[in-house]
């Protein structure tokens, strides 16, 4: 990405719009802006752990004065993907096996919670957009481009708590998810990950439409579960991010 462009909201059935595209930021909302650029740069590993991040520099990639970019890196900090010290400098953050752990266990309550209310309605209505999403996640797949891959994995999650009417808990479960989202990156191009996420997609969604509680219950488990199983592999391998 180059000064000056910025991100748009990724949508199931485009292509182009699930990329990092050429945006003018706009005044009124230069800060979120800025903060959902960084934010994926930073879960992407494109800004690594431990990476010096300079307000200056920042504000020249972005075209814009420091004080939207010191607000966003404020929201990023509350979100404990930067550490900033007064006076000195801006870090990102190591990444927390705790904190990962913690916000997992949150989401799997959620959604655990999301299934089964969809799971007693049965309308198959109700799974249209998760069917698109998981659609784009394995055309993605196909051509390689796991970035891509990614983005239409957390719309295939995030429509299922809008098809729940609970999206606002979604994006709380966003706002704290950096840390298991980096751990998620490391993982993703492991042999197999693409393909699991995929199936458990797809078990999921069937026992919704069945209305088989015991079924979807140990699918969405085992698939939230499978990143963190790993956690301790994934921070040998990369000890430098911890």
């Amino acid at each position: 990405m180059t000064k000056n462009n910025m991100m748009v909201a990724d949508s199931p059935d485009d292509d182009r719009r699930a990329r990092l595209v050429r945006h003018p930021v706009r005044r009124v909302s230069a800060s979120q802006q800025i903060h959902d650029s960084l934010r994926d740069r930073i879960v992407s590993l494109e800004l690594a752990p431990g990476q010096n991040l300079s307000r200056i520099e920042q504000a020249e990639f972005y075209g814009v004065s420091q004080t939207p970019v010191r607000d966003a890196m404020l929201k990023l900090e509350e979100e404990g993907l930067l550490v900033i010290y007064p006076q000195s400098k801006t870090e990102v953050s190591r990444i927390d096996l705790d904190h990962a752990r913690e916000t997992q266990f949150l989401r799997l309550s959620l959604e655990l919670e999301v299934t089964r209310s969809l799971s007693k309605r049965r309308d198959p209505s109700m799974l249209k957009a998760a069917r698109e999403a998981l659609a784009s996640q394995q055309a993605a797949l196909r051509s390689g481009k796991l970035d891509l891959f990614s983005r239409f994995d957390k719309s295939f999650h995030r429509s299922l708590c809008e098809a729940a009417g609970v999206p606002d808990l979604w994006q709380l479960i966003q706002s704290r998810s950096g840390h298991i989202d980096r751990l998620r990156s490391l993982n993703l191009p492991d042999p197999g990950k693409p393909s699991s996420i995929l199936a458990y997609h797809e078990k999921i969604l069937s026992a919704i439409e069945d209305g088989d509680t015991p079924r979807l219950e140990t699918a969405v488990r085992e698939h939230l579960s499978g990143t963190l199983a790993m956690a301790d592999k994934i921070a040998e391998r990369h000890p430098e991010f911890f």
